[in-house]
């Protein structure tokens, strides 16, 4: 079976605009949750959130190009520049995928058009509107800039996005469908119309994001992107690239239940997948990063799947509450956090932990990096529709 490498890997997040920013924040404990300065939340009961506050798309893109994108793209455009940058690997031609996650496309766009739509009564939308919103523009975009010609498409999953599509895409390359591929995931929700959705649904904390803390409240939105460059492990090898990681396995499961209420069934049968996948036994692996969103059903429910999954539970750590839930691209942050968990041999904390939760009863990194030379790792996500997908890590070597 073909091996495959993860060589590059780019990130902007509420942690840093950069790949180096972001794993410096997450190993020392420091949290991008900050009050939300995009727009005004005076009248919301989500104050908060973890913004990519010192993003600038024109450090990225010139200023006709920013201006065709949403933020979305802008994102996730300047993340995979990154990645392709500090692979090294020449991407365009046929033999490279691009698959991207994206839950909510450019919700950002398409909130301010159906503003002036029915706010200001205006008869005509921007002759880019579409182009803008639609869920595949940074796919699409990422092709074009790089002459990418191979397979490209957007995979949309609510929050497992991003983890469906870095799964296809190691598939592909392992299968030899494709050489390498560009994968991960962005996301920009921070608009009036999409705050007003999750305040209804009352899973949004008022402070700050404590997975499987006792005194947990809720999640806290966030945004971002992360991309990776996956190539072939013995090509990368053979050029002498930087081997971060090897991504070796991947498993996916339907609750087939409920719209919104998490099963520790489909969860469980997930992670057994992907260890499988990776040839992996449960004693291998020495780190998880969990979905952990800091609501009450979803960490409890994921605490009883990693139980049932592992005879003794592995370190855990759910870094949302650094970066945020970025909803469709959480799974990329992650994965990039657990990447570099393991190429650096230090697990990232849970910050803002206060209580153990008998309910949550796991091995949680609790506000400080443990110094652990895991050789496994699996990132969790499990999205609303009962949609699981977790990726599964190995350490390079």
């Amino acid at each position: 079976m073909r091996r495959v490498a993860v060589t590059g890997i780019g990130v902007v997040s509420a942690l840093g605009i950069n790949a180096e920013q972001f794993w410096k924040s997450l190993a020392l404990g420091r949290t991008g949750i900050r009050p939300i300065k995009s727009l005004d939340v005076t009248r919301f009961k989500i104050p908060n959130g973890a913004e990519a506050a010192f993003f600038d798309p024109l450090a990225h893109l010139d200023a006709k190009s920013a201006g065709m994108l949403d933020r979305s793209t802008q994102l996730a455009s300047a993340a995979a520049e990154e990645a392709i940058a500090t692979s090294g690997l020449r991407v365009e031609g046929d033999r490279t995928a691009v698959v991207t996650g994206c839950s909510l496309g450019g919700k950002i766009s398409e909130d301010e058009a159906y503003r002036r739509l029915y706010s200001e009564g205006r008869e005509r939308f921007e002759p880019m509107t579409i182009p803008r919103v639609m869920a595949n523009a940074s796919a699409s975009w990422i092709s074009m800039r790089h002459r990418i010609t191979g397979p490209c498409y957007t995979v949309s999953t609510a929050c497992a996005s991003a983890a469906h599509a870095i799964g296809q895409a190691f598939w592909m390359v392992r299968n030899g469908l494709v050489e390498a591929a560009i994968t991960g995931g962005t996301e920009a929700p921070f608009t009036p119309g999409l705050l007003r959705g999750w305040e209804a649904m009352r899973v949004v904390s008022a402070t700050t994001c404590r997975p499987f803390s006792k005194d947990r409240d809720g999640l806290i939105l966030g945004e971002g992107a992360a991309m990776f460059v996956l190539e072939l492990f013995e090509s990368a090898q053979a050029r002498g690239a930087k081997i971060y990681a090897e991504i070796c396995g991947f498993g996916m499961t339907s609750d087939a239940g409920h719209l919104t209420m998490p099963s520790a069934l489909g969860a469980a049968a997930a992670m057994r997948s992907a260890l499988a996948d990776g040839c992996f036994d449960p004693s291998d692996i020495g780190y998880i990063n969990a979905h952990g969103t800091g609501t009450d059903a979803n960490d409890r429910t994921e605490a009883e799947a990693i139980r049932s999954v592992f005879r003794r539970t592995p370190p855990v750590s759910s870094t949302k509450s650094m970066h945020g839930h970025a909803l469709g691209a959480s799974p990329a942050l992650e994965a990039a956090a657990t990447i570099f968990a393991l190429h650096n041999g230090m697990l990232p904390p849970t910050a803002n932990y206060t209580t153990p939760d008998p309910e949550c009863n796991l091995d949680v990194i609790a506000n400080e990096p443990r110094d652990i030379k895991a050789l496994g790792a699996i990132s969790n996500s499990f999205a609303f529709g009962g949609l699981n997908a977790v990726l599964a890590f190995r350490k390079a070597g």
